[in-house]
Formats: C-alpha cells, sequence, structure tokens
C-alpha cells in the first residue's frame, strides 16, 4: 500500500450520497494503512439533519463506498468510531489491509449511481429485483412496497401535502436557498437547477422567487407558488415510478452507529439497485417531519409548521399501516427510466483532505 492508492480509493469514496450533497466529511490520510473520516453535521442550520442523523446515515454511506473501494485493490477495510468525539463531529478510523478478495461487483456502479428526480416507468419489479434488493440491506432490515396504483397515489397525496409544509417554511427557505445552484447541469457541492425535476419556466420563476422570503410569501399566497413545483417535483413522480419503497431497521436506531449502520444498508441498497439497470429518487422529508413530531420537537417558529407537521406525521402512519414508534431507516422510488442528463457531482479529493 502507498499513498497513491489509498487517494484513489478516496477518489471513489467521495462519490458516497448526502443529502443535498453537503459531504459531511473530510479525509485524513494517517499512513499508508490508516485513513481518517473526519465527520460533521448540519443540525445547526439544516432542518432536514434532525440532529445530524442524515449526516450520520451519510458517513455510513461512505464508509461503506469506501469499504468497496478498497476492494478494487485487494484491500480489506476495517472501522471504528475514535473514542471521545461529540457526535456532531465524529471521527472514523478505517484500517486498510491486504486481503485475497475479489472486486465487489458493486464498485462499477459508485460513480453511475445518481437520483433521479423526473418520472419513471411503471413496470413493476420482478421477483427477482425484490430479492436482490432485499438481500442487499441484510437480515437487521426490512423492505416494505408502495406500488400499487392506489399506494402510489396515496403517496403522491402525501408528498403533495408535504411539499406545502417544505415549501411554505422558513426554514426550510434558507436550505433550499442555499443548495441549489442556478443555471447549471452540474454542480460540485449543491444541486444544480437542471436536476431539480421542473420545466425550464418553472425553474425561471424559482430562481426569482427564492431570491427572498418575503417573495415566497407573496408569491405563494397571492399566485399560487407551490403548485407547479408541488406537481412537478413531487406529484406526478410519485405516480410515475415501479414502487416507492421504505426501509425499516429491526430496532429503533439510538446512537450514532445505529445511524451508520443504517447508511451502510442504504448504500447497499442503492447500488444494487443502480446495478439492476434502476433509478431511484429519496423521498426522506416525510420521515424528517415525523422524527421531530414523535420526538415532541418544534420544526418552526410557526405553530401552522408544526401543527401541519402532526397531521402529515398521522397520515404517514395511517399509509404505511405504523405505529407511532414504528422505525423507518429510507424512503424512495425506483423505476426504470434514462440515466438524468444533469445530476450534483462531488468536490475533487484534495478539496476533501484535511490535517
Amino acid at each position: 500500500m502507498n499513498r497513491q492508492t489509498l487517494l484513489q480509493i478516496l477518489d471513489l469514496a467521495r462519490w458516497a450520497p448526502s443529502g443535498d450533497n453537503t459531504q459531511p466529511w473530510r479525509f485524513e490520510i494517517i499512513d499508508d494503512a490508516h485513513i481518517a473520516i473526519h465527520g460533521h453535521d448540519t443540525r445547526k442550520h439544516v432542518i432536514y439533519d434532525f440532529d445530524g442523523h442524515a449526516s450520520q446515515m451519510a458517513h455510513g454511506a461512505l464508509l461503506e463506498t469506501l469499504r468497496l473501494a478498497a476492494t478494487r485493490f485487494g484491500l480489506k477495510a476495517v472501522w471504528n468510531i475514535r473514542g471521545g468525539c461529540p457526535d456532531d463531529a465524529p471521527i472514523y478510523d478505517v484500517m486498510l489491509q491486504a486481503a485475497e478478495i475479489q472486486e465487489d461487483p458493486l464498485v462499477r456502479f459508485i460513480e453511475k449511481r445518481c437520483v433521479q428526480r423526473r418520472p419513471m416507468r411503471t413496470i413493476p419489479l420482478s421477483a427477482t429485483e425484490k430479492e436482490a434488493l432485499a438481500t442487499s440491506v441484510g437480515n437487521s432490515y426490512t423492505l416494505q412496497y408502495l406500488e400499487s396504483f392506489t399506494d402510489r397515489l396515496a403517496v403522491a397525496r402525501l408528498l403533495w401535502d408535504n411539499a406545502h409544509l417544505r415549501l411554505t417554511c422558513p426554514e426550510a427557505f434558507r436550505v433550499h436557498r442555499d443548495v441549489i445552484e442556478w443555471n447549471a447541469r452540474f454542480s460540485n457541492d449543491r444541486i444544480p437547477d437542471q436536476a431539480l425535476g421542473v420545466d425550464p419556466l418553472t425553474a425561471r420563476i424559482m430562481k426569482w422567487v427564492m431570491h427572498s422570503w418575503e417573495r415566497v410569501t407573496f408569491f405563494n399566497r397571492y399566485m399560487g407558488g407551490t403548485i407547479a413545483p408541488r406537481v412537478q417535483m413531487d406529484f406526478v413522480p410519485a405516480l410515475r415510478c415501479a414502487s416507492h419503497i421504505l426501509i425499516r431497521p429491526e430496532k429503533t436506531p439510538a446512537s450514532l452507529q445505529d445511524y451508520v449502520l443504517s447508511g451502510i444498508a442504504l448504500q447497499q441498497f442503492w447500488l444494487t439497485a443502480t446495478s439492476l439497470g434502476l433509478q431511484l429518487q429519496p423521498e426522506m422529508t416525510p420521515l424528517i417531519f415525523r422524527w421531530y413530531v414523535r420526538a415532541g420537537r418544534p420544526i418552526s417558529q410557526l405553530a401552522t409548521i408544526n401543527d401541519a407537521a402532526v397531521e402529515l406525521a398521522g397520515k404517514f402512519e395511517q399509509l404505511a399501516g405504523a405505529g407511532n414508534n414504528t422505525p423507518y431507516a429510507f424512503f424512495c422510488r425506483v423505476g426504470n427510466s434514462p440515466q438524468p442528463r444533469s445530476r450534483s457531482l462531488r468536490k475533487d479529493t484534495e478539496n476533501l483532505m484535511t490535517t
């Protein structure tokens, strides 16, 4: 092993998914067999990172991607969480060992995996595809499918309501404003507007409106400002897919490690879906808003937003046939479609290094 090999592994690992392409990690090469991953989260300024859990799952996805990438070089990667670090700034020590192992078949899909926000085909998943997806998450997680037209319509209605909450919440506005790169097909550290799944006119209007919260409130109140984005980004895509899928852990996550392990299962699931020729879009905000509600925590300074979140959590649980305490780690839709023309990229490896 040498530094160049480690940099090649990290160059693949950096393609792991993270919420809004935040890439909440930095890399440190300690020696030729030791990489330290310096994690962080965005809980202080991103409402979608409830107690850092979304970022912690992203850390797990990164660690799993690094483990897979190491197999390309005949290496085994073993990680642990360094003791004494706070949960909002964990350090993961990854040790690399020479091993007689073949490259994992999922490695070649690491860079191909991406988010598809546009409508997909409604061709049902085959039994073989379902078996592969179920195997990918391991024995500690189960999959729940919402795939009939009735189910997809119910999810579409849920996401319609969820999007209204999301687009009228001032705390969410600040996040949306900062994570979109306008007039872009690709973005190294944000979401390019051409990947949002809206038509060019809607994108131009959104760019103008999102200049300020005052414009947002005026447009929403007098001009039905949420309708076009909700139709194009939520309602139609929810109908146009093969299935919505929930990943459910066998026990409720309670620690940093639990959420990291959920992220590992998530990345195995997503890469397996990609290997099957399926596209995927996360649908996490209903789960995140539900985390706030069941924890008894407010989402917003506006009481109307918090009341809507309580109602939304009840609708989700009715749709999923779940109780108040039923844990879920991930919610997404999958289906066949062409590869997206626009997508988020990643920061260069050298820009992700730290000392």
